[in-house]
This record gives structure tokens, sequence and C-alpha cells, in this order.
């Protein structure tokens, strides 16, 4: 499956109601511990891999793969050995 562009991503989200549409970079072996986030997010992995951990269960998601979290979720996240692309949707 190929890619949306960034801006076909970002018109998708808006027409869905979100508000805030960005790119996330995050660097090789970079880890993020057990937080939440005060909105809801649709994002997809643009490029490198990550592990979501959520109520108990790690999902590995590479590249093409999308995910959604409903706001106050906790969750950690694990970045792969190479940097690790996201484009991020958050709806307040």
């Amino acid at each position: 499956m190929a890619l949306p562009t960034f801006a076909e991503f970002e018109a998708r989200a808006r027409a869905d109601g979100f508000d805030d549409v960005l790119e996330r970079r995050w660097a090789a072996g970079r880890g993020v511990d057990t937080h939440t986030h005060p909105f809801a997010v649709q994002a997809i992995v643009t490029a490198g891999e990550m592990w979501l951990t959520c109520d108990g269960t790690t999902r590995h998601l590479r590249a093409g793969e999308r995910f959604e979290l409903a706001r106050d979720v906790p969750h950690a996240e694990r970045y792969g050995a190479d940097a690790t692309t996201l484009w991020v949707a958050r709806r307040s």
C-alpha cells in the first residue's frame, strides 16, 4: 500500500476533525516510558519502525502502518535502530 502525501494525510485528518497535524522525528533507539496525552491521536509511520505498548500489548509498527489512541490512554513507545518518522494528527 502506497503512503499518502503529507498534504493528503493532513486533509483527511482535518476532515475527520483533527485540529493539529505534524511530522515527528525520533532518533534511533529512542524510547518514551509510559505516558498519556491530553488529545486523541491518529498516526502513520512513514519511515523506520516503532513498538507501541498499550494495556500490556505491544505492537510492532513499520513504515506504512497506522495507529490510533484515544486521549489519556497510557502507552509507551520505543523506536528502532534507524530514525523513525511519524505523521501525527491530534484532536483536543
